[in-house]
């Protein structure tokens, strides 16, 4: 794992078509806007996270909802 630090309005490059960048720091927490082309998919761990456990729950748990689609920029 790579592990940066970056300023306000600084930003990181990943391959020839993806750009991070930080719009804003503060209340502790870090806003990103990321560009990307449509085809990459962009989603948040927790989403991720919460999808697996389900596909791992047995067969006869009860079925929670789905979370929704996310959205390409999160904050």
């Amino acid at each position: 794992m790579l592990v940066l630090s970056r300023k306000e309005n600084e930003s990181i490059q990943i391959g020839e078509n993806v750009v991070v960048k930080v719009v804003s720091i503060g209340n502790g927490r870090v806003r990103l806007a990321i560009d990307a082309p449509r085809e990459i998919s962009i989603v948040r761990g927790e989403l991720v996270e919460a999808v697996r456990n389900q596909s791992a729950a047995p067969l006869n748990s009860p079925v929670e909802a789905k979370p929704a689609a996310a959205p390409a920029v999160v904050s």
